[in-house]
Parts: structure tokens; sequence; C-alpha cells
């Protein structure tokens, strides 16, 4: 990843930083400060003039750091543009998930216990996912919205330590640490499955299974069987990576078009247009998340209604959009 710092040119640095987990953008503010603006921002300055960043954990990253006083340049949450978090993160994961899975596996899932630990847009996919292969499916949520979303979809909602004597499958989706520990898997059936799709690996607390167990053998790429003091037996998939991109090939390219599309129109918002993206955390404008759908459309064969003037000034909108305010909830 350094090396893309003065990639350019007659070693000339980047001037704009398109991160996927933040962690670009962490190198930048901690190992080269010198390539970071003097704020206010004027078009044509030199340094980097922005971030554009398309996950879940690396916008919390972001607000973390705006927040402490620490971040030194302006920012796009893409990832909670509807083109992006509907889509690629819920239908993107319901495809990829099982994939990667039956890819490492060839488990049989219908009838098996999936637990899913996070009912956000990733977990509403992987629940989903997993259901309609006729899995039973559990949601763990620290999240009492959530939580009663998963109930109302018709899922059982407990905790990991009520869960995990029951699972055969288990996916963390949270984006956070420590949702499968030690205790949880000395608590699993034989030969429980194990794999994350939250993004980072901290998720699954991969030392203390490895500390836990007597003997670990490598199945074969990306799986690995570990055997318990107990004797039961632990699967673990890609080593608590990401299961579709280390078990598989990642989502489908559609949907990641949906969010590489966010991701360029907010770069090209940063760059032209300085005046309406202080220092901050911003939302890419919903002129711009229904831009991306309306681009999508046409290889689908969709078509669209559009509003007559009439219709148009009843609801008080234009007739080219957008249809929906800011706080609208898809």
């Amino acid at each position: 990843m350094e090396q893309t710092i003065k990639g350019f040119a007659n070693d000339e640095p980047l001037n704009m930083i398109l991160d996927d987990g933040g962690d670009l953008t962490a190198l930048v503010h901690d190992k080269y400060p010198e390539l970071l603006p003097e704020l206010p921002l004027i078009a044509g300055d030199t340094g980097i003039n922005g971030v554009s960043e398309e996950t879940t954990t690396g916008v919390h990253h972001l607000y973390k750091l705006f927040k402490e006083g620490k971040l030194k340049i302006p920012a796009i949450n893409v990832n909670d543009a509807v083109t992006k978090s509907k889509f690629d993160n819920l239908y993107g994961c319901r495809e990829s998930l099982v994939d990667g899975i039956k890819r490492a596996t060839d488990v049989m899932l219908a009838g098996k216990v999936a637990v899913v630990a996070g009912y956000g847009d990733v977990g509403k996919g992987c629940a989903e996912s997993l259901r309609s292969y006729g899995s039973r499916v559990i949601i763990t949520e620290i999240d009492p919205i959530n939580a009663l979303q998963a109930a109302m979809a018709g899922f059982e909602v407990t905790t990991m330590e009520e869960a995990a004597p029951q699972g055969n499958i288990f996916v963390t989706t949270t984006g956070c640490r420590d949702i499968i520990r030690g205790e949880h898997f000395e608590q699993m059936p034989e030969d429980a499955i194990v794999c994350n799709i939250g993004h980072f690996s901290v998720e699954v607390d991969v030392v203390a299974l490895k500390a836990a167990a007597v003997e670990c053998v490598n199945i074969k790429p990306q799986v690995d069987r570990y055997t318990m003091k107990s004797g039961r037996h632990v699967i673990l998939l890609a080593e608590g990576r990401l299961v579709n991109l280390g078990c598989a090939t990642g989502h489908p390219s559609w949907v990641m078009s949906c969010s590489f599309t966010n991701q360029v129109l907010a770069q090209i918002a940063l760059w032209t247009d300085v005046k309406s993206y202080p220092l901050g955390v911003h939302i890419l404008p919903k002129a711009l998340d229904e831009e991306v759908a309306r681009a999508h459309l046409k290889s689908l064969n969709v078509k669209l209604t559009t509003m007559t003037s009439v219709q148009a000034e009843y609801l008080g909108l234009k007739q080219e959009g957008p249809y929906k305010p800011d706080h609208y909830r898809y």
C-alpha cells in the first residue's frame, strides 16, 4: 500500500484518496502528514483534496477521527449511499457469502442451524440467503432496532452464549472485534464452520482458537480444521478474514458497479466542488445516489415511470428528482 503514496509520474504523491476500509486514510494521517493540505481548501491547492470511503468500518473510523479533531481532509461517506449499502452490503453479501462457504466446504445448508452475528445490511443479506437454502437462522445483535427487525422477519434472536452450542455455521457481519471468542469455540458442536464477512479478521478471535486447540489440520487452502481439547472440531474459513474473498471471488461485478459508481461520483465532487465539502464527513447527495441507480436500470431492463407535471407539483418535487428527502430510510 505504501508504494501507492508516491507512485505517480516523477514520484508525485497522491492528491485524492479512494479508500475501502480506512487503511490508506490512516496510513497517510499517521506517516505522511506532510501530504495533507492547509485548510481551508482552495481548488488547485497542492496536497490531498479529500477521501471517499465505501465500507462501514472505514466510515466509522472517519467519524471517529473527525470527532477527535484528527481528520485533516474532507471526506465523503460513500458507504451510506443507498445504492451502496442497500445493494453491495445486502444483495452482494446475499450471493457471495454462500458462494464462499460452499466452495470451501461443499456443506449441505438445508437443515443446518446458522448463527449470523449482526443484522445490519450485511447481516440481513446473509440471513436471508442462508434461510433460502433451508437453514434455521439465529441472529445475535446489540442494537434493539436491528434485533426487533430480525424478530419481525421471523428469526430467533439471542446471545452468542446461547447460540454457540446450537450452531453448525457461524457468520460474523458486525465490523466489531471479539464477536466469537474462546469460550464460544468450546461450546460449538462437532465440525462447526466459522467464517467472517464483516470486513476485518478481528471479529473472530483466531488467537484464542489457536491457543485452545491441540491440533490444526489444513484441509485445503483457506480451510483449517482445529481439534479442541474436548475432541470436537471447529472448521475456520479464510483464517477469519473475508470469506467471500478468501474462499470465493467476492460480490458479482454488477453490484460492485453500483458501489464503484458512487466512489467515482464522490471523487469528482470532492475535486471539483471544494466549497460544498469543508472539513468533515459528508453523505453523497441524494441526486447523485439516484443518478447511480438510474445508470443501472437499463442493464436490468427496468422501465421507469415518469411523473406528470401535475403529480410533481402535487408532491412538491421536481420531475427529474430527487424524489426522497435526505432523511428517508429505504
